[in-house]
């Protein structure tokens, strides 16, 4: 039998690196009876941290679906790495999740990882609470952590709990909800539960008033019992906080110590008591704008918000069930495909281990195997109305490299290996670029593409090398030429011969015709890689026959799509026809499209030729004490910082950088700040590139045109 959908809890573990959420996690089964005894990042011996890679590495990699079961409820706990290179594995976890535990390390604070994290559960509206944890180091400082966390995510952050002593003798806290003090054995484990001091009781009381408060504004009952009787029972609280946290009202703090098992299963009980249900969730949105209630009555939905591929297993893949209930051996529907795929087996899974079970209830987490045509993101429903739940958005690449070619056997196997992790992983992109001449892997940094090779290599046994990308640089003119071309070749029997007289100048929209000229016809093409091409037909007079137009605007075409100086695309130009010459027997298309390729050739040089360069808006977010080598470092790549400002408590730079100037930036950027900064980018724009290093580009190309 599956659990009800009032007693299931989904919770996600979330937090910079080091945080300690898989450890946490460790001690959440152990405090639930799930597991024996507590495994260690360091020993490889976690439940979540399973793969060989993880273990090899000591830290999470991939997202890990474990659960235990706590009083009446089944608590499904979703482990997240904290690496912002695998982000995806983040957003994937919060689309299914009904709460989030965010933990703070008692040593550092408020991370950068934190912030990033934030923004996403802000973006998925998803309850939270905050964990202090490391509280038993003896650097924790557990009040400048509280100051930190409310000073950037507001007063909504309220104490629960608060730690008796701090650092390396720590095994108090004072829980202010329950008003009891919890007094740890020596190795961690179940407290002691004890009198609050009473030279603790009036900040105990201060802030278990404050709890009753928050939970009494969100109910109107509650509030009049409040007023009444001046406090609420511990039943009526639990309703109170639950409504709270479920809008976002309060972010209540816990505190911990995971790597001595204290404080643990106090947070397991306030999950059980207090955290909403997915029934108590807002309904599911649709990608059609329609809503989806979680409830067993509806017809049978479900969402599968991650997908991996084992050996002799095949996918595996990870689901929520929003509605109704899914049996073993029934048949659902792809919203997206349109295939019909059969649950053969369906499990509840712990890391690695996965349990049978005969159905998965509305609200539920579950697993299943070699489904055929149904990947990450995608929705299948029952014989009911067609649902598809709206899928999840990840953010763009933040960094790229091209693969060194191997042969073309080994070829052939990387990109089919590749397509398999493209799958698994949505915030990877393989990219066969036509333009570039290059196979591109597109990631959220280094370590995220560093990853990826080395399970290439480890599972596929094929060897894969990183090179530095060629730039999609585009070409220009700027300047009004005029110019002609004849193209003539006898070789026996009829020949080929076209002449043409053109002008090539800069194109912008609403630009007047062209002085001198007669149009006869203009046409306006926007092209595959951007910009356009503007034709015009100023032939008067019949010197070459319309019915070769058409030829000589696609050997245009051919011309701009590998430019002259650089062979990259060219764009925004204007090429008007205005004159030319023609054979009665020798003109044919093919030799006006010769002509017209060479004739925009020889025009190109004497128009003024620009190459642009991509440039993207990149926001960086650093403390205040590494402000300076970011800033530096910047500047070393052309950058253009057009603002500062401080977003919590941490410095945001904003810069134009020529994508030229990024290649590896991810990897200095985090030797620069030691992992304590992170960064977005996103394209803005083409722009002309300098003058020096158009020179150098122009140079290179026509020595390649030579030695070819």
């Amino acid at each position: 039998m599956g659990y009800d959908t009032n007693n299931i809890r989904n919770v996600v573990l979330l937090g910079h690196p080091g945080s300690g959420k898989t450890t946490l996690a460790e001690c959440m089964l152990f405090e639930a009876k799930a597991i024996p005894r507590r495994g260690s990042s360091t020993a490889g011996s976690t439940v979540s941290d399973y793969t060989n890679l993880e273990k090899e590495r000591g830290n999470s990699v991939f997202s890990s679906l474990l659960h235990a079961i706590w009083k009446d409820s089944k608590i499904n706990i979703i482990d997240t790495p904290g690496y912002d290179d695998f982000v995806g594995e983040v957003i994937s976890a919060l689309k299914v999740a009904d709460t989030g535990i965010m933990l703070l390390n008692a040593r550092s604070g408020v991370e950068v990882g934190t912030e990033l994290i934030w923004e996403y559960i802000e973006s998925f509206k998803t309850p939270a609470f905050f964990v202090i944890n490391h509280l038993d180091h003896d650097k924790a400082d557990y009040e400048s952590t509280l100051e930190q966390a409310t000073a950037r995510f507001g007063n909504k952050v309220i104490q629960v709990q608060y730690p008796l002593n701090p650092g390396s003798d720590f095994n108090t806290i004072v829980d202010a909800l329950r008003m009891t003090l919890y007094v740890f054995p020596k190795d961690g484990g179940k407290p002691n539960k004890e009198a609050i001091p009473p030279e603790e009781m009036e900040r105990a009381m201060e802030l278990h008033n404050a709890l009753v408060e928050a939970a009494a504004e969100n109910d109107e009952g509650l509030m009049e019992k409040f007023f009444e009787a001046g406090t609420l029972t511990e039943e009526e609280l639990a309703k109170g906080l639950r409504i709270a946290i479920a809008k976002q009202e309060i972010f209540p703090v816990f505190c911990c110590a995971a790597e001595h098992n204290m404080g643990s299963g106090r947070i397991m009980g306030f999950i059980n008591d207090v955290c909403p249900s997915p029934a108590e969730r807002p309904p599911a949105l649709l990608d059609d704008g329609g809503e989806l209630v979680c409830s067993t009555d509806n017809d049978t939905t479900i969402f599968i918000y991650k997908t991996i591929s084992e050996p002799q297993v095949g996918n595996v893949s990870y689901f929520k069930v929003y509605s109704g209930v899914l049996a073993a051996g029934d048949e659902l529907h792809n919203a997206v495909t349109g295939q019909t795929e059969r649950f053969t087996q369906l499990f509840l899974a712990n890391g690695k281990e996965r349990t049978g079970t005969k159905e998965v209830r509305a609200g539920d987490l579950g697993v299943t195997l070699k489904l055929k045509d149904s990947h990450s993101n995608q929705t299948l429903y029952g014989n009911g109305p067609k649902h598809n739940i709206e899928p999840m958005h990840f953010p763009e690449s933040r960094i790229r490299v091209a693969i060194e070619p191997p042969g073309k056997a080994e070829m052939e196997k990387l990109m089919k290996a590749l397509h398999i992790i493209e799958e698994e992983d949505p915030t990877l992109r393989v990219e066969q670029s036509q333009a570039l001449k290059q196979t591109l892997l597109h990631g959220q940094g280094q370590l995220h593409l560093d990853l990826i090779r080395y399970r290439i290599e480890k599972v596929n046994g094929i060897h894969m090398n990183f090179i530095r990308p060629r730039i999609s640089y585009r070409e220009t003119v700027t300047a009004s030429t005029d110019t002609t071309y004849r193209h003539k070749k006898q070789s026996g029997g009829s020949g080929q011969f076209a002449e043409i007289h053109l002008r090539l100048e800069p194109y912008h929209e609403g630009m007047s015709d062209p002085e001198g000229l007669t149009v006869r016809k203009k046409e306006t093409e926007e092209l595959p890689w951007g910009g356009s091409l503007a034709f015009y037909w100023c032939i008067v007079g019949g010197s070459i026959d319309a019915k070769y137009a058409n030829a000589i605007k696609k050997g245009i075409l051919q011309r701009m799509e590998e430019g002259p100086l650089t062979g990259s695309p060219c764009q925004d130009i204007r090429v008007s026809v205005y004159d030319g010459k023609m054979h009665s027997v020798d003109s044919n298309d093919t030799a006006f499209m010769i002509a017209a390729r060479m004739a925009i050739r020889n025009a190109f040089k004497d128009a003024g030729p620009q190459i642009l360069e991509p440039i993207y808006d990149l926001e960086v977010l650093c403390d205040a004490d590494v402000l300076g080598d970011v800033m530096g470092d910047l500047q070393t790549r052309r950058a253009m910082i057009s603002g500062m400002d401080a977003e919590g408590h941490y410095q945001k730079i904003i810069a134009k950088v020529p994508q030229a100037e990024m290649y590896q930036y991810s990897s200095t950027l985090r030797s620069l700040t030691q992992g304590r900064a992170k960064f977005n980018r996103r394209f803005a724009e083409y722009s002309p590139l300098p003058y020096e290093i158009q020179e150098k580009l122009m140079a290179s190309y026509e020595e390649e045109e030579v030695e070819a």
